[in-house]
């Protein structure tokens, strides 16, 4: 964790491995120190110190900038002045790992010249070809001559449309990968990081395997596009746009926002992909079958018709299709809106209600619930017209056209929103966008206001949680009964806000029992478990924890899973249905107050 956070260092200078493992006896060790501290000194150097020092052996990363050649240059002395030192006080140059490549050239001084031709004549006998770890050990090049970067390395500057000013630029972003591994994690260590690994256990699947990728070609193409690489595209491919490196990579490379952005310039020299235009135009196909929605639910419900849509689309035969709602969650909030705010005292509190694509369309018993809950509990709403959240345009890759969406939202918002009166949403991908990706996504003109409104943004169960621990939401408002819920966080909920909120809002009633199942990602993420070539993964991943959990659960246990990606999932995996935190809680009010005759 130490090096990943170490690597967000911005900038080029980077502490970097040299010094990285010597050891001596710690008696010696505070004048060790003291003499490094000169050497340091001497060449206007800062260092890093870490490891396990109760023992003399010390991880010493000075900060260096490997893409000049001067400190290529003073990257090999210290490592030479370094091995003199630590001689005499008669340590290891490498006291926890191996001297390898980096520290064979030193070996010499550390063990003399008669003793090292003796390592080089054994290994001579026993590897007479040099076939075994070339080398290594003895006959090693000079330490600074294999290294990443070419000295004067000069970064290159390309133009974005997500912001990466942070970062210093879009190569710096991937850059901050060091290659340690965490993404390689199983099932059984936990966390979501990285779930294709996870299913696969193929390194072609990591984080770090997408780093690697993205800096070797971008960095050494010639193309006036750099980003038009098919070998890109095949291994960003499996990626599910999860955003849990973002939260769970040491480094906080956040892969998803680096695809997006590779996809929308790859896309702009090999073409949108049709099936890709339509997943991303999704609302704009719900908002035409919304016209008579029981005419779009029996083509997508009917084996015939829908298995025919599914073949022109390049969806899973297996999949099921997210059906429409009898009418627009927004028909419904114009007609009944009025009539909840009016049941309030003059001087309840406001929230700003995003009324997401999801929910309008295909989720919307799930909203008419969150409406009327949130009425129950005194709140007024507003609900502004504002567009789509842009999500499926961001998870495409379609950034130019989400960049639209996010700034007509951040113009309509931003002198509605405020401290008391924050954005509240239903659906966590599209309100956490808010959160995430707009402040850096929208024109700069923009930005300032879209960072107010991220800091007023709010899903519901975290909008409740605060409420309720401020004692604006009674626990008595709610039953008695008793309840075990099992409860499924959604990907990017758990990489940009956690899910200690959803839990929290859950157990609000008194004898509501909330199981966090120790679950990564359930494999949908949005469009990719719909896609033909990746179902069987997306189905792999919900099998490594998620399905086998809930089909354990009794009948009478809830499941309960903000994200509509997951819920499908989960129907499609299982064949239990789940609830929406909001669904719970307004079923768990003990008097509704005249909410269900709106």
């Amino acid at each position: 964790a130490g090096l990943g956070v170490l690597s967000n260092m911005p900038g080029d200078a980077k502490p970097v491995s040299v010094i990285e493992d010597t050891s001596v006896n710690p008696e010696v060790l505070e004048a060790y120190i003291d003499d490094f501290n000169v050497l340091m000194e001497n060449n206007n150097l800062e260092c890093v110190y870490h490891a396990h020092i109760s023992v003399g052996e010390l991880h010493l990363r000075p900060i260096l900038n490997l893409k000049e050649k001067r400190d290529v240059d003073l990257f090999h002395e210290l490592a030479e002045k370094t091995a003199y030192l630590v001689k005499k006080y008669k340590g290891s140059l490498s006291g926890e790992h191996g001297d390898g490549r980096l520290r064979g050239e030193f070996i010499p001084i550390m063990v003399g010249e008669e003793i090292y031709s003796w390592f080089r004549e054994i290994k001579r006998i026993w590897d007479p070809y040099g076939v075994f770890n070339k080398q290594k050990i003895v006959d090693t090049p000079p330490m600074n001559s294999m290294l990443r970067f070419a000295p004067g390395t000069i970064t290159r500057d390309i133009p974005t449309i997500f912001d990466f000013k942070k970062e210093g630029g879009y190569l710096r972003a991937i850059e901050r990968c060091n290659g340690s591994g965490d993404c390689r994690k199983s099932e059984i260590i936990g966390g979501t990081m990285c779930p294709s690994y996870m299913a696969s256990r193929d390194e072609n699947t990591t984080t770090r395997a997408r780093a690697n990728i993205l800096r070797e070609y971008i960095s050494h193409s010639k193309k006036k596009n750099p980003f038009d690489h098919k070998e890109i595209y095949e291994v960003l491919d499996l990626c599910l746009s999860c955003k849990a490196c973002k939260a769970e990579c040491p480094s906080n490379v956040d892969m998803a926002k680096l695809k997006a952005e590779f996809l929308q310039h790859y896309y702009d020299v090999n073409g949108i992909p049709l099936r890709t235009r339509l997943i991303a135009y999704i609302t704009s196909i719900n908002r035409l079958g919304s016209i008579l929605p029981v005419v779009f639910n029996f083509f997508a419900t009917n084996p015939f018709f829908s298995g025919i849509l599914k073949h022109l689309l390049g969806f899973a035969p297996k999949r099921s299709i997210p059906v429409l709602g009898g009418r627009t969650l927004r028909r419904w909030a114009r007609k009944n809106l009025g009539i909840l705010n009016s049941m309030q005292h003059p001087g309840a509190p406001e929230i700003v209600l995003f009324l997401d694509e999801f929910t309008n369309y295909n989720d919307t018993e799930v909203g008419k619930k969150a409406i009327k809950l949130l009425a129950a509990l005194g709140y007024k709403m507003i609900i502004p017209h504002v567009q789509e959240s842009g999500r499926t345009f961001i998870s495409k890759g379609l950034l130019r056209t989400a960049r639209k969406k996010a700034n007509a939202n951040i113009t309509i918002l931003k002198d509605i929103v405020k401290e008391d009166r924050p954005l509240v949403g239903i659906e966590p991908s599209a309100i956490l966008g808010f959160r995430d990706e707009y402040p850096e996504l929208v024109d700069p003109e923009l930005k300032g206001f879209a960072e107010k409104i991220a800091s007023n943004s709010f899903m519901l169960e975290e909008f409740l949680s605060r409420e309720y621990d401020k004692g604006n939401i009674k626990r008595e408002m709610f039953t008695r009964e008793k309840r075990i819920i099992r409860f499924h966080g959604h990907c990017q909920q758990k990489a940009i806000t956690g899910t200690s909120a959803s839990v929290r809002s859950l157990s609000i009633p008194e004898n509501y029992f909330v199981e966090e199942i120790a679950s990564g990602c359930c494999g949908m993420a949005g469009s990719f478990g719909y896609e033909k070539e990746h179902y069987d993964l997306s189905m792999k991943v919900g099998e490594l924890v998620l399905f086998p959990a809930i089909r354990k659960t009794t009948e009478d246990v809830l499941v309960v899973a903000p994200g509509t990606s997951c819920r499908h999932q989960i129907k499609d995996g299982t064949g239990k249905k789940a609830l929406h935190p909001a669904e719970v809680l307004f079923d768990a009010l003990i008097s509704d107050s005249g909410m269900n005759k709106t």
